[in-house]
């Protein structure tokens, strides 16, 4: 999320998934820690996502797969434990994997807007369609923290910007496309799943955010709905 910034002028106002869930998205890596030999609460559900022997206990392989997790998607601290954070990381994986390719089973995203993008910020998914055609996706998005939530409701695509700086944040907020206020569709280079989530806008890999740069346009119309967990 940032502000709306041209060059010398200011601007008021201020796809089943595409890839395996397993994709390594980029995450800034963690300093290394001390692995713990403490089993945690949701041990088994850890260990059965991991693909490791379900026995409850903490075993040094377990925490090590735990916390080579944990690194990978920036979940602190990194230490192998089998805590809520790690799990209900996992626990969205799995949630997002059995969408498959139809998002939007429940109709909550508008069909009669032609081309729209829309935004589950439930199950932090999002995906382009055209009428009832999925055009893209469904793909994980990183979308507003707690009390820098992405806000709901129908809205269009506004002003685009393949280059932009937030001078809130001062970070680079590539293939921007703006869509209510700050909040826009942009690229990081986070894994998906970093908790806790953005500063409002929803974040994508640079592949997403490439072609949601393609595929839509100033006018086109954005609908999110739901409520992201923790928030």
């Amino acid at each position: 999320m940032g502000d709306i910034r041209r060059r010398g002028a200011v601007v008021l106002g201020v796809t089943g998934l595409v890839a395996p869930l397993a994709l390594a998205f980029t995450a800034a890596p963690a300093q290394a820690a001390s692995c713990t030999t403490q089993a945690g609460p949701y041990q088994k559900q850890v260990e059965k996502f991991l693909g490791r022997p379900v026995d409850g206990k903490q075993s040094a392989a377990d925490c090590k797969a735990t916390q080579a997790f944990q690194t990978k998607h920036g979940i602190t601290p990194n230490i192998g434990y089998a805590g809520s954070v790690t799990w209900g990381v996992m626990d969205l994986m799995n949630k997002q994997k059995a969408v498959g390719s139809n998002p939007n089973k429940d109709g909550k995203c508008p069909v009669n807007k032609g081309r729209i993008a829309c935004v589950n910020l439930t199950l932090q998914l999002s995906w382009i369609q055209d009428g009832k055609k999925l055009v893209y996706g469904p793909v994980p998005v990183r979308t507003g923290r707690d009390g820098y939530e992405t806000r709901t409701g129908l809205k269009k695509i506004y002003w685009r910007d393949i280059d932009h700086v937030s001078n809130i944040y001062n970070v680079p907020m590539p293939y921007s496309q703006f869509f209510d206020g700050g909040q826009a569709f942009h690229s990081v280079s986070l894994s998906m799943w970093n908790p806790p989530g953005s500063h409002g806008c929803v974040n994508m890999t640079t592949t997403t955010a490439k072609k949601y740069w393609s595929l839509l346009k100033n006018g086109d119309d954005v609908f999110v709905y739901g409520r992201k967990p923790g928030t």
